[in-house]
């Protein structure tokens, strides 16, 4: 690895970067500090660009008592390397709350408190550029490629261009509506009809409607009718809670559950057929896209609460199982119709507002990489076929986060393996083992029978 270098090509200059990564949600973010070292001792140049002015983690759903659901030792790096001055505990410290924090006896921090954290560590970081967005990622010219090793050709929303001999794609998720539900969002003007994803920035008219229909079945859907429900009861509104799960399930976190996010694991679902792994990925979505047990239990015990003063069937409906489709717009109200799968009966629903919390997905290319997809390595599907460096390319010099749920399963989205995978990319970068990288973790054994 070298420093970072400037070419002269003709009239133009190219930096020429080891690593660029395009994106800064926090696996990228945790890349970036995993490698700052690095890049202070002048073993690797690196930079990483996103679109937005700053760090922001989900803030349409930053409510205030809501947590992650990883403990912080699931932070940005401490699973690679728990004496990294990037740590959540040292952004205690430095916040001076480490002993409030330890007081606490929770676990889970806030989820304020983990996008602070995030913003902290950004600050400290030398590699960062926001307001910059990558347009496009194309094979450098081979003159470029044979004079200073690069791979790849950024171009950059500011007019500049550099090189890089290894990007990593991590612009992670974005906000998801399926087909049947996509055209509420577009019905009207006004946010009656609006994704999880933008929840506070509609919550003043959500609370004041006369009527909200909540859409979903995970933690967001669970944790928005927490929110809306009681100032609904006292005023004599409504908002009903419609899923299509054929309950509203807890996320599954016994011990011997949770080794399901492990390199072992990892590896096995990655060797099963295609069609195995997708079967057996559609069912482990319960494992972390459900309800956390504490989140369920408040819930409950909100409902037996208000029930003591107010007739509830007046005010609210819970029923899972049950197909959602938006009709149409009608006399300001939103009309979906409503299937319950296990008895095959009918309904209309019309509401004043809606929120749809149907999760997110990884895009399948970014437009971004259009310029270079002929190069990258896709499955039947068109996703990234990510080899165990979680490199698209042959040459292992352009690599996803985030996007690989289809081939490691819950290993994928996990805060608490991201450092676990930024090892290994920067293992294939630099050609050394910087963190050490735990191939066994679990007690159980994966998998069928060695022949």
């Amino acid at each position: 690895m070298t420093p970072q270098t400037v070419l002269s090509d003709t009239d133009r200059v190219f930096h020429t970067f080891d690593l660029v990564g395009v994106g800064l949600g926090p696996f990228n973010l945790g890349l970036a500090a995993l490698a700052q070292p690095l890049v202070d001792s002048g073993e690797l140049s690196a930079v990483f660009f996103d679109k937005r002015p700053g760090f922001a983690w989900h803030p349409g759903m930053m409510l205030e008592e809501s947590t992650i659901q990883v403990p912080f030792l699931a932070d940005l790096v401490t699973m690679a390397d728990p004496t990294s001055e990037y740590s959540f505990l040292n952004f205690l410290k430095h916040s001076g709350r480490l002993h409030q924090f330890y007081i606490r006896e929770n676990f889970f921090p806030l989820r304020r408190e983990y996008s602070q954290y995030c913003a902290w560590v950004n600050s400290r970081l030398s590699t960062t550029r926001w307001g910059t967005e990558v347009l496009a990622v194309s094979p450098a010219p081979a003159m470029l490629r044979e004079r200073t090793g690069a791979r790849w050709l950024l171009d950059l929303s500011d007019g500049r261009q550099v090189l890089a001999r290894h990007v990593v794609n991590g612009v992670g998720t974005e906000p998801f509506a399926p087909p049947e539900l996509s055209g509420a969002l577009r019905a009207t003007d006004s946010p009656r009809a609006v994704h999880s994803a933008d929840y506070l920035s509609a919550r003043g008219f959500l609370r004041k409607a006369e009527s909200v229909t909540v859409i979903g079945s995970g933690q967001s859907a669970a944790e928005i009718y927490a929110d809306l429900l009681p100032a609904a009861v006292a005023g004599g509104r409504r908002v009903d809670w419609l899923t299509r799960s054929p309950r509203f399930f807890p996320m599954e976190y016994t011990k011997l559950t949770l080794e399901m996010t492990s390199p072992e694991y990892a590896r096995y679902v990655r060797r099963l057929p295609t069609p195995a792994r997708d079967d057996l990925n559609v069912s482990n979505r319960a494992l972390y896209k459900g309800i956390s047990a504490e989140t369920i239990n408040h819930i409950y015990d909100m409902l037996y609460r208000l029930s003591l003063d107010h007739d509830l069937a007046a005010h609210t409906t819970l029923r899972a199982g049950v197909s959602v489709r938006y009709s149409r717009t009608v006399d300001g109200h939103l009309e979906f119709d409503l299937a319950h799968e296990e008895t095959g009966t009918r309904a209309t629903r019309r509401t004043h507002a809606a929120v749809l919390c149907t999760g997110y997905r990884s895009p399948q290319i970014p437009a971004f990489l259009e310029p270079c997809r002929a190069m990258l390595n896709l499955d039947a599907q068109g996703r990234f076929d990510l080899n165990e460096d979680f490199a698209a390319d042959d040459e292992s010099t352009l690599f996803a986060l985030n996007a690989d749920e289809h081939l490691i399963s819950v290993n994928g989205p996990d805060l608490g393996m991201g450092p676990w995978r930024n090892s290994i990319v920067l293992r294939a970068i630099t050609g050394r083992e910087v963190y050490p990288v735990e191939r066994a973790i679990a007690f159980q054994d994966f998998g069928g029978f060695a022949s």
